[in-house]
């Protein structure tokens, strides 16, 4: 099982930016994929979840700026950011899990090594 982040960097307040969550080793359909963030001295907070590519959820923090998508053809999932904000800076992390449509980190099983995403003012 292997999922890889790509996309991130450095970007102004207001700027916009896609990651990317290449999956492999198992089959997409069967599990949830989430898009995780950690900023320094925080926990790690769910952003946002997909199943099977359909019935995207949000948290509060990044509705109406962030959209997830699913490509099965490409077995990635991707994460839209806009209108980004300095608080928005983090690692961010893709990971897969069993229980649908939740975005707690111990309902996860296998994550990628994630990608630091840093918003400027």
């Amino acid at each position: 099982v292997q999922l890889v982040e790509s996309g991130g960097g450095l970007v102004e307040a207001g700027g916009s930016l896609t990651l990317s969550c290449t999956t492999s080793g198992f089959t997409r359909d069967d599990y949830a994929i989430g898009w995780f963030r950690q900023a320094p001295g925080k926990e790690r907070e769910g952003i946002a979840c997909l199943n099977s590519d359909k019935n995207p959820n949000y948290a509060d923090s990044v509705k109406g700026r962030f959209t997830i998508s699913g490509d099965a053809a490409k077995n990635t999932v991707y994460l839209q950011m806009s209108g980004l904000k300095p608080e928005d800076t983090a690692v961010y992390y893709c990971a897969a899990g069993l229980i649908p449509s939740v975005m707690y980190p111990d309902f996860y099983d296998f994550w990628g090594q994630g990608t630091q995403v840093t918003v400027s003012s």
